[in-house]
């Protein structure tokens, strides 16, 4: 295989978003978290572009890419993974990976649009608790949460020694590299609107996750989830409330590992995928509901 290409640039409903495409095969989507961007799986994009096409891209408004124009919904999210599949031709079901935010995004496109997905990986997903950060639940507090997020070397350092169990994951450059996305001017902006959405000072709303979890459990997608035991953001007891909502997934869980367990636990993450592609049944994707409606039960 040539050597994996560096991030570009597509447009998508009008706007720059970034990503990185790379290798042949069976399409991946890889989805980061709140505030994160598709950094977060380079070392699972190259590990995993030998056998797979795998995407890689900045949700709208992180990273690289502009803000949407519309409000920041968990649905909104979803659409916009949609709209970007059309923009770089990806007609096959997908294997979605979501990180945190981005596995509920995953699960809610599954939801809206299930003949684009072949299966989901769910990586320490929001969704499965009330239960979230201490400095995720003050976002909700205004103004305390803009002022919480103006950016400074000590914040992006703190908030990248939480996301690992291993303090050696947190490098210099990857705390400047976050304080570089903290800067930009539409950053507090479209992170602070995210977190208004989905969750309160109380933590994360059960109203969408229940709404989500209820109707994806009504889907015949091949699902994984997996978490990391020392997982300080949203915590490893999700993993108990997942394989009760979603009894048919597969689990696992990463011992001595934080929030990025496909950072952190590489390799093991890399081998745990593709043996779950692998040995997923080939089912038919079942087809989209008609806009505005979720999938009917099967």
């Amino acid at each position: 295989m040539s050597a994996p290409a560096g991030p570009r640039h597509v447009t998508v409903d009008g706007r720059r978003v970034r990503h990185r495409v790379d290798g042949d095969g069976p399409p991946v989507v890889l989805l980061h978290g709140i505030g994160r961007s598709l950094r977060d799986f380079t070392e699972q994009h190259e590990l995993l572009a030998d056998r797979y096409r795998v995407h890689s891209l900045d949700l709208p408004g992180y990273g690289g890419s502009l803000p949407m124009a519309e409000p920041y919904t968990l649905p909104a999210l979803a659409r916009f993974v949609g709209r970007y599949l059309d923009a770089v031709g990806v007609e096959a079901p997908a294997h979605l990976v979501g990180n945190s935010l981005g596995g509920a995004i995953a699960m809610r496109l599954a939801v809206a649009e299930p003949a684009r997905v072949a299966s989901l990986a769910l990586v320490n997903s929001a969704g499965f608790g009330r239960e979230v950060t201490m400095m995720l639940r003050l976002l909700a507090l205004r103004p305390l949460g803009r002022l919480l997020l103006r950016p400074s070397r000590a914040a992006a350092r703190r908030t990248e020694r939480a996301l690992f169990h291993d303090a050696a994951f947190a490098t210099a450059e990857r705390v400047a590299y976050a304080l570089e996305v903290a800067r930009q001017p539409y950053a507090a902006r479209v992170l602070l609107e995210t977190a208004h959405n989905l969750g309160t000072f109380r933590g994360v709303s059960p109203q969408w996750r229940e709404e989500l979890l209820t109707e994806l459990a009504r889907l015949d997608v091949p699902t994984l989830v997996v978490w990391g035991d020392r997982d300080l953001i949203l915590p490893a007891a999700h993993l108990a409330a997942a394989r009760t909502r979603l009894p048919h997934a597969r689990t696992h869980l990463f011992t001595n590992c934080g929030h990025m367990p496909q950072i952190e636990c590489a390799e093991e993450f890399s081998r745990l995928l593709v043996d779950f592609w692998t040995a997923a049944p080939a089912a038919e994707p079942a087809p989209s509901p008609p806009p505005g409606r979720s999938a009917a039960p099967r």
